[in-house]
């Protein structure tokens, strides 16, 4: 049989694209099992890095679990444990969560991207951020104690290890410049006394001097100490005497629990999570201390000063359901408040966008630049003097119900914030403000600062830039030969600690022997020891703003209303 021309070509076309598909099969079969092979060694060295993390604890944790803190001392404690949405400063969301900076494994060192500097050194850029979860135990519940007090809750002071891996920025800088720019809470004397009193370390080793350079660990035999370890940068650790401030005596009461969730009624003053100088004294820690609850998922936020319904989630499933339903717009808050003078009897509606002033102060304002927001107020009863206002926030901003009120002119009764003379003569209403960001912050840092009252910014003096700061040294300043005295109290504390486990048949034995010397409430290095502070009056620690409702699509939770907000109350 004779085929055309255009048969034959018909053919040859076929055979050759036959004869290209086998070649490709072969050698993308020979491709897959390398790839395959390459991502099987990948998967071993993943895992044996995950090992290697859970022996020495996660590789963004303490070891513990818990994430490692960006500081190394009270002012750069920063515990921020993000629950859902910003960080709200000025409130109890700090996360931590603030950001905890993770070590890169050792496995990809090899092909980070390399940078020349003018020493031909190798520059490397910072660890990636991660975020772990938080879970605490009994061992962090058993750090100390709570006591009672005039109404107060208060924390018996204990010691504590603030740590934190190095830094991108700090590579290639020594010690003392990163205390002397990072760390200014404490005088450079400061770190030289916990220098010789064996209180700072470096990758597990007690530090000798300051003048050491920071740097990633690059030889093989380091890096093979240090992931033994679980890191592969320098990491440092400071040992520090902790005290936190009190907060109301008010018991966490719970309004529901069952399998999914735990519903609680929310004391103002107390954080929701660790943050600042705020650990034990937090309704995460209170609720596994006292009521067994742990390993809960908050969500929603609640400023520090805002009391009222607050939900924790017992199970990841049940938290991403909620979440949804945050995200679909399911969910109704509604708050009530007490507010200066009369407010309108008829119902507002405030769609002022906010803006973020400073995170760092916890400070937002209106601003025509800030993210949309809506809240709407409808005044529930008026004495005379102050109103007592039910508000429904219709996005989730930061202090958005606070800002809204002050744009008003009703800002409430006892904002100590957004109530306050720094703002000018009309306390900020309209969004008049008289003054630049930098002068207002100022202004609100040197207000609590005379009143000792920092803490309701949610900051440290050390947390504050030279700009914001009186010119007055601050209160931890000691002279050098007083810390070289302190310093050989220290040690000798620290020896008799060391001295009380030797000899004892067991490690538990020896390690509570240890703890018990170690379990004082005064420190011969800690400057807070040496202050006189006034306690606040628990009044001093209510804001009259409650979060009285919170409904979903299948639930409705509702606490009591607050006596502030009783139809009859009348200021003092």
């Amino acid at each position: 049989m004779r085929l055309g021309v255009h048969g034959c070509l018909r053919i040859l076309v076929q055979w050759r694209v036959a004869l290209w598909s086998h070649s490709f099969a072969r050698t993308w079969g020979g491709c897959r099992e390398a790839m395959a092979e390459a991502l099987s060694t990948q998967a071993e060295a993943a895992g044996g890095l995950k090992a290697l993390a859970q022996q020495n604890g996660d590789s963004g944790s303490d070891g513990s679990g818990e994430p490692l803190q960006e500081g190394l001392g009270p002012a750069a404690a920063g515990e921020q444990v993000p629950g859902s949405g910003e960080r709200a400063q000025g409130g109890e969301a700090q996360v931590s969560g603030n950001g905890e900076q993770a070590p890169a494994p050792v496995a990809d060192s090899g092909k980070r991207k390399k940078r020349r500097g003018a020493t031909g050194e190798r520059v490397v850029p910072p660890p990636k951020k991660r975020r772990t979860g938080v879970s605490f135990g009994d061992e962090h519940f058993a750090e100390t104690t709570y006591y009672f007090e005039g109404g107060l809750r208060k924390v018996r002071p204990y010691y504590f290890d603030f740590q934190t891996y190095c830094k991108g920025r700090w590579v290639g800088r020594s010690l003392l410049h990163v205390f002397s720019t990072e760390f200014r809470s404490q005088p450079l004397e400061y770190y030289e006394a916990a220098i010789r009193a064996g209180r700072l370390h470096l990758n597990e080793e007690p530090v000798q001097d300051l003048s050491i350079v920071l740097k990633v660990v690059s030889d093989e035999a380091a890096q093979n100490r240090a992931l033994r370890k679980g890191f592969d940068n320098d990491f440092l650790r400071n040992t520090v005497h902790r005290h936190e401030p009190p907060v109301t005596a008010e018991p966490i009461r719970l309004l529901a629990e069952n399998e999914d969730v735990v519903v609680i009624d929310k004391p103002s003053s107390i954080p929701v999570h660790p943050c600042g100088r705020f650990r034990h004294n937090t309704v995460i820690f209170i609720l596994g201390k006292e009521h067994h609850l742990k390993e809960l998922h908050p969500l929603h936020r609640l400023d520090r000063l805002t009391s009222g319904v607050l939900m924790f989630a017992k199970t990841a499933a049940f938290s991403e359901k909620i979440h949804e339903q945050v995200r679909d717009r399911q969910l109704e808050k509604e708050y009530v408040c007490r507010v200066e003078g009369e407010f309108p009897d008829e119902e507002v509606i405030c769609k002022e966008p906010i803006l973020v002033v400073s995170y760092k102060v916890g400070v937002c304002r209106v601003d025509p630049q800030g993210k949309p927001c809506e809240t709407v107020f409808q005044r529930l009863s008026y004495n005379g003097h102050s109103s007592v206002v039910r508000c429904r926030p219709l996005t989730g901003r930061t202090h958005q119900i606070r800002v809204h009120l002050q744009f008003l002119g009703h800002p409430i009764l006892n904002d100590p914030i957004y109530n306050s003379t720094a703002w000018g003569p009309s306390r900020g209403q309209g969004g008049h403000i008289p003054k630049t960001d930098e002068e207002l912050l100022r202004d609100l840092v040197a207000e609590h600062q005379a009143k000792e009252g920092l803490n309701v910014l949610d900051i440290c003096e050390g947390d504050l830039v030279p700009g914001l700061m009186d010119s007055a040294a601050p209160s931890s300043e000691l002279s050098k030969n007083s810390l070289q005295e302190l310093t050989s109290i220290a040690q000798k504390t620290d020896g008799i600690a060391e001295a009380a486990s030797q000899g004892l048949d067991t490690p538990e034995k020896a390690k509570a022997a240890k703890a018990d010397v170690r379990n004082q409430e005064t420190d011969p290095l800690c400057a807070e020891c040496r202050l006189l502070r006034q306690d606040p009056l628990p009044q001093d620690l209510v804001m009259f703003l409650h979060a009285l409702r919170y409904k979903g699509p299948d639930f409705e939770y509702v606490s009591p209303m607050p006596a502030w907000a009783q139809d009859d109350w009348q200021e003092d």
